[in-house]
C-alpha cells in the first residue's frame, strides 16, 4: 500500500511542478517582469521631484507643453545662444548622438529651453536652436514668472553674472540634461559631456 502511494505521488509530482512553474512564468509576465534597462547616465525612473510638464512658447509664439511631443523620447537641455562653450558643445553633442540612432532619431525630440529670455527671443531661437539640428526646438518663458517656475519645475539653476561692460551680462545654469520617455515620464539624467555615444546608448534603451 505504501509503495502504490509512493509511486502514485511520483506520477502526480512533476505535472504539479510543472503546472506551478508555468504559473509563475504566467504571473512574472503579467506583471511585465523584465530586466532593468543598463543606462550609463543616472537612472531617475519614477521620481516625482522633477518637473514633467511645461508651458513655453516655441519660436512661432505658441504654447507647448509636454503633452505635444507625448509619443517620442524628449531630451530636455537648459541653456542660453549667447553660451560660449557648455549649450553649444551639449546641442553638438545631441546633434551627434541622434546621427548615431539612424531612423530611430525620428522618435526622439530634443529641446532647448532658454534661461534668457530677454535676449533670447522668439527670432533669435529660430535662428540658433535649428542651426544644430533642423529638429530640434526652441522655447522660451513668457516673462520672469515663468522662467523661475520652470527652473523650480525641473530643479535646475541660472543666475545672471554681470560681464565687464556696463550693461553686458552671462548666465551661469546647471548643465545636464533629463530624459522623457514616449509616455512622459521623467527616466533619466543625462550629465554634461558624456559624449555622443554614452547618449545615443541611453536613448536606445529607452526606444526599445
Amino acid at each position: 500500500m505504501f509503495s502504490l502511494n509512493v509511486r502514485s505521488f511520483l506520477n502526480v509530482a512533476p505535472i504539479r511542478i510543472l503546472g506551478l512553474g508555468l504559473l509563475v512564468l504566467l504571473i512574472a509576465g503579467i506583471l511585465g517582469c523584465s530586466p532593468k534597462p543598463n543606462f550609463k547616465n543616472v537612472d531617475i525612473t519614477g521620481s516625482t521631484a522633477f518637473g514633467n510638464n511645461f508651458s513655453l512658447l516655441d519660436s512661432n509664439g505658441n504654447t507647448k507643453t509636454m503633452a505635444d511631443y507625448k509619443g517620442k523620447v524628449v531630451v530636455v537641455f537648459f541653456g542660453f545662444t549667447q553660451c560660449p562653450d557648455v549649450c553649444p558643445t551639449t546641442l553638438t553633442e545631441m546633434d551627434e548622438a541622434l546621427k548615431l540612432l539612424g531612423p530611430k532619431a525620428d522618435k526622439v525630440q530634443v529641446i532647448f529651453i532658454t534661461v534668457d529670455p530677454e535676449r533670447d527671443t522668439a527670432s533669435v531661437l529660430a535662428q540658433y536652436v535649428p542651426a544644430f539640428n533642423p529638429r530640434f526646438v526652441g522655447l522660451r518663458p513668457a516673462d520672469e514668472a515663468g522662467l523661475e517656475k520652470v527652473a523650480k519645475d525641473f530643479r535646475i539653476y541660472y543666475k545672471k553674472v554681470p560681464g565687464s561692460k556696463p550693461g553686458s551680462y552671462t548666465m551661469d545654469h546647471s548643465a545636464g540634461s533629463y530624459v522623457f520617455d514616449q509616455n512622459g515620464q521623467l527616466r533619466l539624467y543625462i550629465k554634461h559631456a558624456q559624449g555622443p555615444e554614452v547618449l545615443a546608448h541611453d536613448l536606445k534603451n529607452i526606444l526599445q
